[in-house]
């Protein structure tokens, strides 16, 4: 076993098919030049991101781990044998920062446990960029993720969120799945006060980059077609 443990590189990746280097920086490059471990949500995608990145590099010689909902705590619990032996792994996102809304939390809370130096990289999180161009309060934000399926549940959901963002001055930020999108938009602008501020930012980093904070009232007239186009929500009520 070697005196030095690997590391655990916390890897962004794109938020949408653009250039990689358009919106990384380019210590991903030499990183991902160096390492041939990975822990990733799916294999394809990360051979083709990595492919992107250092078109030279072997991909015979590379080590997937896959890791999402199938994956058993088990086989989670050995992903990082390899730190162990000296040699440093990169956790890899499928879009945006690893472990941000993300299952790669489960691996960098095992990797503090194992006394393992996590690194994590700068990259795009869409999460932060859609705070940042919303114009509501950086200083105090809740990230919720997926709201409720259910219509009375979800109902509940959204004025819960309305209330708090009220009595404590906080944005309150969600997600969808994409083809529910327009649904979602709809039910804000139903449940929502009509003063309550509602930011849409969806494809973020990418050309057909969306971004618009209206008071909900506003949005009957003004709705985008976000329809299967990864987004972000954001409420807050003054």
């Amino acid at each position: 076993m070697s005196s030095e443990l690997g590391k655990l590189y916390l890897i962004p990746t794109r938020l949408g098919d653009n250039p990689p280097l358009e919106v990384l920086p380019i210590a991903i490059k030499k990183v991902i030049e160096d390492l041939n471990n990975y822990i990733v949500e799916n294999e394809k995608s990360a051979r083709r991101f990595i492919k992107r990145i250092t078109p030279n590099k072997s991909q015979p010689s590379l080590k997937l781990k896959v890791l999402n909902k199938y994956t058993t705590e088990s086989e989670r619990d050995t992903y990082l044998n390899p730190c162990l032996e000296g040699i440093s792994i990169g956790l890899l996102s499928e879009a945006g920062c690893p472990a941000i809304a993300d299952p790669g939390a489960d691996i960098v809370s095992l990797a503090h446990q194992m006394n393992i130096k996590v690194v994590p990289m700068v990259g795009p999180s869409s999460i932060l960029l859609a705070l940042m161009a919303s114009g509501m309060n950086g200083q105090s934000f809740a990230f919720n993720g997926y709201l409720p399926i259910d219509k009375n549940e979800r109902k509940s959901k959204i004025k819960l969120l309305e209330r708090l963002s009220s009595e404590q001055n906080q944005a309150q930020l969600f997600i969808e799945t994409p083809y529910r999108n327009m649904k979602m938009l709809n039910d804000l602008v139903s449940i929502l006060h009509a003063e309550t501020r509602l930011c849409v930012a969806c494809d973020l980093t990418l050309p057909t980059e969306f971004i618009k904070t209206l008071p909900a009232k506003l949005w009957k007239n003004n709705k985008e077609d976000i329809h299967k186009r990864p987004a972000i929500f954001i409420i807050q009520k003054d």
